[in-house]
């Protein structure tokens, strides 16, 4: 039963992958010429500094390639470009291709997403398309943008060897009537009060949602953390069925609005301990806001628990707030030739 289970999941999986609309289209191709110098200076992520003694190098290529026969190491790349302007409201993805083994990319200086895993604890991924999900005020339009990245080798071919490399939009995701990304009250830890409305969360530190929390001061960290959101809403959403838009999470999630659970992706451990996880962490959320629990013109409290198994950790990516159900179901049947088998192979396989 379990090999003709998998069997048909290859199959609609497969078939999934050739009907999937496009998610992302270019605004800048950042393939080319970058600067190059091997080694490690944290200060080399700084957007002031003077990299015109550096060398120039071809990306997506191994350095090996290009006059670095042998190197196993640190070395840092960096580019500068003109972002276009009208970027506002739109979903970034800042993409850096392959990078062998191991990377941490900052953008003017901030530091927006990493794969693999640098010395001490070195873990290569070597494989994997770097995608970096960052905010329109992070990018300075029409002015000079600075792209840093770190990158590790351990072993054989180093640095950006491969894959897409640009500044990408998200398109083709449902765009709340309420957008909720900013900044959210966020703590680590866990404990059940935090979930109440009324829990005083003025202490708390603030991160910016959707990004992942390990770029905004809480590095290696894995386990549980809370977010938590105070706004209102106008009278224009009184007797609409609405839907919470969570974007994508890194791994598992409770959300809360005032106070009662609205959804939950994947089963924290009781312990909320690390550990390895599934493909959770790829799965768009959305969840049901039952008749009369949002109150119109008085404040409401989103409250989301994340269990976070290993790596990266967080809500990651959008989009985040309110949308009508008439209005999520219009975008759910223009993708209909791409949610139908995989919603299928959720229930099949347990979300």
């Amino acid at each position: 039963m379990k090999t003709t289970l998998a069997t048909l999941a290859l199959c609609l999986l497969a078939g999934i992958q050739s009907a999937h609309p496009q998610e992302m289209s270019r605004i800048m191709d950042l393939r080319g010429q970058w600067k190059f110098e091997a080694g490690d200076d944290m200060t080399w992520a700084d957007p002031k500094f003077d990299d015109e003694s550096w060398d120039q190098i071809r990306v997506p290529s191994p350095w090996e390639d290009q006059g670095y026969p042998g190197y196993d190491g640190f070395g840092w790349y960096r580019k500068h470009f003109k972002a276009p302007k009208n970027l506002e409201g739109k979903m970034l993805v800042l993409k850096v291709g392959t990078i062998d083994d191991a990377d941490e990319t900052y953008l003017n200086g901030r530091f927006v997403g990493f794969g693999g895993t640098l010395p001490p604890k070195y873990e290569s991924e070597y494989s994997v398309q770097r995608e970096y999900q960052i905010p329109a005020w992070a990018i300075h339009e029409g002015e000079d943008n600075v792209i840093a990245v770190r990158v590790y080798d351990g072993q054989m071919n180093g640095g950006i060897t491969g894959g897409e490399v640009g500044l990408y939009e998200i398109r083709n995701r449902p765009q709340p009537d309420l957008t909720l990304d900013g900044m959210w009250k966020f703590r680590t830890g866990d404990a059940p009060e935090w979930k109440s409305p009324e829990f005083d969360d003025s202490g708390w530190g603030s991160i910016y949602v959707p990004i992942y929390w390990e770029t905004q001061g809480y590095k290696n960290y894995d386990g549980i953390g809370w977010y938590r959101l105070h706004f209102t809403v106008d009278s224009s959403f009184a007797g609409k069925r609405l839907l919470f838009l969570l974007g994508k999470v890194d791994d598992y999630d409770e959300a809360y609005l005032n106070g009662e659970v609205i959804g939950k992706t994947g089963a924290i451990p009781a312990d909320g301990k690390p550990g390895r996880t599934g493909n959770q962490y790829s799965w768009l959320r959305t969840y049901t806001i039952p008749v009369g629990l949002l109150k119109i013109g008085q404040e409401n409290v989103l409250a989301v628990r994340v269990w976070d198994g290993w790596l990266h950790g967080g809500i990651y990516q959008g989009p985040i707030g309110l949308i009508t159900r008439e209005r999520y179901n219009d975008w759910r049947t223009s993708r209909k030739d791409h949610e139908g088998p995989l919603e299928f192979l959720m229930d099949l396989f347990g979300r």
